[in-house]
């Protein structure tokens, strides 16, 4: 296969350069307006119970869950007949808009939920019916008209309508800093990596392909089901990431070729049948790594694996045609524009890099496998004591705290939270579909007494009245008969507790163990958190079983060992636990919060992200893998000595590893300056992973580790041996026999 994409790219290099511009251009079109139909939730399971009560309670119930609040702030308190009056008349112009239902005031039903404790606030909560999409619309079209100074009130607005609104718009604001921060930064790093602006600008063209083409694919996909917004930060990652990896590699292999006297056509046929095969091997395995996130059911997660797949695939398919016809074109001219030399005594001769840094990796390498125990166990106990703060990990849901402080949504919510006794915003709700409330009056009113009782729970609202405390406080009038229709009827049960602390998931649970004279269904935003995490416990295991088996099943086709992926999934999650372990320090219990852009310590992380940063740091660190694997395995079919192998894959692979590894941790550092709490875990985790995994892992944990193990290493019962004879591939071209090493090989005997 890749003899006969070595002949396509040398025979016809300009016509493929121009069908990329093509394509390039094309999904620049196709792509350009994806942002707008890209969606801001999907965290939830769509057949989890409390989703099934969302939906039930949207079709049967026109002022179902309220997504919209209005927080009114009054000076002179909310009991102040101007301010009344006032509020009454917002009251009715948002009952009187389209697309808006259930509008509810503290002025009209008088509820101690809508007042604040200290009276200077009201609320007015209400449904925005719709789609995302066309909740959103709406209340673009209405906020400047509530918004703001009205006599003697100041409103601003909240609801889960209003933290979407603000997510998205804020989401895209940070990609585009992101952009501008980490595209000269890389362009800055790869030019002092190859030493030519000429070499230093094909990743970086590679990456811009993978993109715009990455734009073009969700673009499709959201015509068939929806995407997350976030996806575009990924996309941004791992574009310019996996790019400039491939691109490393296959552009140190071309000139590698080029300065030991083969002509361009040689170079780029020789680099595509070594570094070119480790490549695709490589994207296979990210994209292996990311499709894991499929087997769950929240579009939030399928869309990390739909724009990770699509980045994946593009990049290595850019790195394999276009560059090479790029190389070729360039020929010798790839070392041009030596921008490094002002700053050097001496040009390096013929414009290549020097090998200082392979040099530098040598003697990182030839120490190693001197002190092997030392070293391994050193590197074990510094993840372990990193990996430690995640066994007091708690996980909870995104809400308004992953907006920035002086975001209007946030400043609503907190003071809910710390104004008022209840949470209006975050009631859990119990439907039961089927039940009529005029006829099962002493049903319901039974049920609401049982659940008013629970700790936590302020009062229960339901079409019997309010009760709070096992008993009826208020009798049922006008306002009560919005809790049934003529299909079904639910509950309101108004909590005391924070909407997603680990109080409120229990409080979930004991309802849920409540016997009802109906069936049931226990939905909001806590019931939501508690069957989140149930779905992602129920399917973790089959990803990382795929993710894991698939992996090792690679890695087996390139090494010929099963001791090998074994040892690089076992070193990998050690490795993760660790990121996940300083995830928990920073964001969960809040150290360093001021120096990483001063975010709202929530004390959880959310449920979803873990399993995201795994997949993700999972693929990259494989992809690191390889590229040291590759190397180490074509010394090895060389020579046979381990040893030896280990500190040439180290010499020859540590530098690219180490510069790919700075690029992409720059351009997550860079998605990590987000004013999104949940992106800013994001970038900044995926870049300590990297960082981790290429210094400490393949530095030195690697080598090490494998310097212990010695031949055990290449160990494989015959019949797979057999079959990676046949089958197996590697940098080196076909795999060679082992070279047969007496036992007596000191080098070769396990420390």
């Amino acid at each position: 296969m890749f003899e006969r994409l070595a002949r396509l790219t040398t025979a016809r290099p300009r016509l493929i350069l121009f069908l990329a511009l093509l394509f390039a251009a094309g999904a620049v079109v196709l792509g350009g307006g994806v942002a707008d139909r890209l969606q801001g939730g999907g965290t939830t399971d769509p057949a989890a119970e409390s989703s099934q009560a969302a939906r039930l309670l949207d079709r049967e119930f026109a002022a179902g869950r309220p997504n919209l609040a209005l927080l009114v702030k009054a000076d002179a308190g909310v009991d102040d007949p101007a301010v009344a009056a006032e509020a009454e008349r917002l009251t009715e112009r948002l009952t009187a808009e389209h697309d808006v239902q259930g509008v509810t005031s503290y002025w009209q039903a008088k509820s101690p939920a809508l007042r604040s404790e200290n009276g200077r606030y009201g609320l007015v909560v209400a449904r925005v019916t719709g789609t995302e999409t066309e909740a959103d619309a709406t209340l673009k079209a209405l906020a400047p008209h509530y918004r703001g100074s009205h006599g003697p009130v100041d409103v601003s607005i909240g609801g889960a309508a209003q933290i979407r609104a603000e997510v998205q718009d804020t989401s895209r604001e940070d990609l585009a800093r992101a952009e501008v921060i980490a595209l000269p930064l890389t362009l800055l790093i790869l030019v002092l990596v190859f030493r030519s602006a000429v070499a230093a600008l094909l990743p970086v063209i590679i990456g811009l392909i993978a993109i715009v083409g990455t734009n073009a694919s969700l673009r499709v996909i959201t015509g068939f089901t929806d995407v997350s917004v976030f996806a575009l930060n990924l996309t941004t990652a791992l574009g310019l990431g996996l790019a400039v990896d491939y691109g490393l590699f296959i552009v140190r292999r071309y000139r590698e070729e080029l300065h030991g006297g083969a002509p361009p056509t040689t170079a780029v046929r020789t680099t595509l049948a070594t570094a070119g095969r480790t490549v695709a091997f490589s994207a296979l395995t990210v994209a292996v790594a990311l499709s894991a996130m499929l087997l769950f059911p929240m579009y939030y997660l399928r869309s990390f694996a739909y724009a990770g797949i699509s980045v994946v695939l593009i990049a290595a398919a850019a790195a394999l045609v276009v560059l090479p016809a790029l190389l070729l074109v360039l020929g010798k001219r790839i070392d041009a524009l030596d921008l490094t030399r002002i700053f050097r005594r001496r040009p390096a001769a013929g414009g290549t890099a020097p090998d200082a840094s392979g040099r530098r990796w040598r003697r990182i390498g030839e120490a190693v496998v001197k002190r092997p125990v030392v070293f391994a166990v050193t590197a074990v106990a510094f993840l372990v004591a990193l990996g430690a703060p995640f066994l007091g990990v708690t996980f909870g849901n995104i809400d308004d705290r992953q907006l920035p402080k002086d975001a209007e949504a946030h400043q609503v919510h907190q003071v809910i939270r710390d104004g008022f006794t209840s949470r209006p915003t975050g009631e859990l709700d119990v439907v039961a579909q089927g039940v009529d409330g005029k006829s099962r009056t002493t049903d319901i009113a039974s049920y609401a007494t049982t659940l008013s009782r629970l700790d936590g729970v302020v009062r229960v609202n339901s079409s019997a009245g309010t009760y709070a405390e096992g008993r009826l406080v208020q009798q049922p009038g006008p306002a009560h008969a919005r809790y049934t229709t003529t299909g079904a009827s639910y509950l309101a049960v108004e909590p005391s507790l924070e909407d997603v602390s680990p109080e409120s998931q229990d409080l979930v649970r004991a309802i849920r163990d409540v016997p009802s004279p109906f069936p049931v269904l226990v939905g909001g935003g806590a019931a939501e958190l508690v069957d989140t995490q149930d779905t992602l416990a129920d399917r973790l295991p089959y990803a990382l079983l795929a993710m894991v088996g698939v992996t090792m099943i690679l890695l087996f086709l390139m090494t010929g060992s099963v001791v090998v992926p074994l040892k690089a999934v076992v070193l990998n999650t050690l490795s993760l636990s660790a990121t996940f372990g300083a995830l928990v320090w920073v964001f969960q219990d809040g150290h360093l919060s001021g120096l990483l852009g001063d975010f709202t310590v929530t004390g959880f992380i959310p449920a979803t992200l873990p399993v995201l940063m795994f997949c993700v740091a999972f693929g990259l660190s494989m992809d690191y893998e390889v590229f040291v694997l590759s190397r180490i395995k074509e010394e090895y079919d060389r020579t046979g000595d381990t040893t030896r192998a280990i500190v040439f894959g180290l010499q020859r692979s540590g530098g690219v590893v180490t510069a790919a590894a700075a690029v992409l941790s720059v351009v997550l550092v860079a998605i990590g300056t987000s004013q999104i709490t949940n992106m800013k875990m994001l970038g900044l985790g995926l870049a300590l992973a990297v960082l981790m995994d290429a210094i400490v892992v393949r530095g030195v944990l690697v080598p090490s580790v494998m310097r212990l193990l010695g031949r055990a290493n290449w160990w494989a019962p015959g019949p797979l041996r057999r079959l990676h004879g046949r089958f197996g591939i590697s940098e080196g071209g076909p795999p060679a026999a082992p070279v047969a090493v007496p036992r007596t090989h000191r080098t070769e005997e396990p420390v």
